[in-house]
């Protein structure tokens, strides 16, 4: 069991500090690309309207939310919610955000399979978020008398670990959306395309820590039910 617990620090240590650089990364590239302003003058909230109704998409509303890098988009009432230094703003930054986030709107248009998936599974992740710390902590200190418990919240928390992973192919298709309407649009030119390109390799880095680090805790639960069953 130290055994187990020893490799858990190790690896979470790991997931940390590549957690820590790489939205250290994300926060310096945000900045520094927000200093670089779009020819044309377009700021995030021209760009993402532009690029809405270029694919035909008239029932999403864009508005303003308040925050840094807080941007989203929201399929259950349509909004597009853009942030302080996004909707405002003419900044390759701004544009590469908030054409990401039409992306998520033009997949929910066009129902792309990874994005129904992660739709669907919406709810049973809400359920387990809710309830999965509690399950894990009691299935742990019951795990000699009550095995079930344990197993129960290993399937919990498993349930976030898929809905992590199915995120992935969701955040990279819409960056690749963004950043080939960008292009083909010449919201962008060989000039400004680089830096969209590293904006968005940036956010979508802190996607696939996230994906790690949920897949590392849940080998870390398996593996200390795992060692109990082995005693008994």
């Amino acid at each position: 069991m130290n055994n187990i617990y020893l490799g858990a620090y190790i690896i979470f240590g790991i997931v940390a500090i590549l957690s820590y650089i790489v939205n250290s990364m994300l926060q310096n590239r945000f900045k520094k690309y927000s200093a670089i302003p779009l020819g044309n003058g377009m700021t995030g909230s021209d760009v993402a309207e532009k690029m809405l109704s270029d694919n035909g998409i008239a029932n999403v509303t864009i508005t303003s939310i308040r925050g840094e890098l807080t941007d989203n988009y929201n399929p259950i009432n349509r909004t597009l919610n853009l942030s302080d230094p996004v909707y405002g703003i003419n900044s390759v930054a701004a544009a590469a955000v908030a054409a990401h986030e039409c992306g998520h709107a033009i997949q929910h248009a066009t129902a792309y399979r990874w994005l129904t998936m992660r739709t669907k599974l919406v709810p049973f992740v809400s359920f387990a978020s809710r309830w999965m710390q509690w399950v894990l902590l009691s299935g742990i200190l019951l795990i000699q008398v009550f095995p079930a418990l344990m197993v129960a919240g290993i399937i919990l928390f498993g349930i976030t670990t898929l809905f992590s992973f199915i995120t992935l192919p969701v955040e990279i298709n819409a960056s690749q959306r963004a950043v080939a309407w960008l292009e083909r649009s010449r919201i962008v030119d060989s000039r400004t395309k680089p830096a969209a390109v590293d904006a968005l390799k940036w956010a979508a880095y802190t996607y696939v820590i996230a994906a790690l680090g949920s897949l590392a805790t849940l080998v870390y639960y398996i593996m200390i039910f795992l060692s109990s069953q082995r005693r008994n």
